[in-house]
């Protein structure tokens, strides 16, 4: 088995938190599961050439998005960049691991991209209606990573998160709908 969900939506709407349900659920029925982050080679060069500290809980959320849009996508006209590097880490880790989260997803073309490539992929969309988070300014609110995925109509499953538990009963809803399509699959195959 190798399932691998793109969790995506805006800063601060429970991408981390509907992983970390997804996460939990697999695992606690054998599953190895492995978090990742589209932003991981972003981060690192964050931290390696520009002394970001990554314990701390501030992101230097500006320099990444320069660093993967403006710089990467854009002037260097590499937007594969961040996917060929997440697909290589899915290749190599599945060796080890069932279950990938991958919940940082903010355009199109990710979701787009590793549905071409890997064959169980599930697109998962979170809104926190009327949230506005404080931590970013303007200028990063604006930024095209949180607003590309406004208009995308690929999703597999759209969430409302209102509360904790009613984002553990969407997740636990999708886990039901995915496996039931796996069973029927596994019915149509034999």
């Amino acid at each position: 088995m190798l399932k691998i969900f793109m969790i995506s939506g805006k800063a601060r709407h429970g991408k981390d938190t509907a992983g970390s349900f997804l996460r939990t659920y697999y695992e606690n029925r054998g599953y190895k599961c492995c978090t990742m982050h589209l932003s991981t080679p972003l981060k690192e060069y964050a931290e390696h050439y520009f002394g970001w500290d990554p314990k701390t809980e501030e992101k230097p959320r500006e320099l990444l998005q320069k660093l993967g849009q403006e710089i990467i996508r854009e002037d260097l006209q590499k937007p594969y960049f961040l996917i060929n590097r997440l697909t290589e880490d899915i290749e190599i880790l599945s060796h080890f691991f069932q279950v990938f989260l991958v919940t940082d997803v903010r355009l199109p073309l990710e979701i787009d991209t590793i549905k071409k490539r890997f064959s169980d992929v599930v697109s998962i969309h979170i809104v926190r209606p009327n949230f506005e988070t404080k931590e970013l300014t303007e200028e990063e609110n604006q930024h095209v990573t949180e607003h590309a995925l406004e208009s995308y109509t690929g999703f597999d499953y759209q969430i409302t998160n209102l509360t904790l538990e009613k984002l553990d009963k969407d997740m636990e809803s999708i886990i039901r709908k995915e496996e039931s399509k796996n069973e029927n699959n596994d019915i149509n195959r034999n």
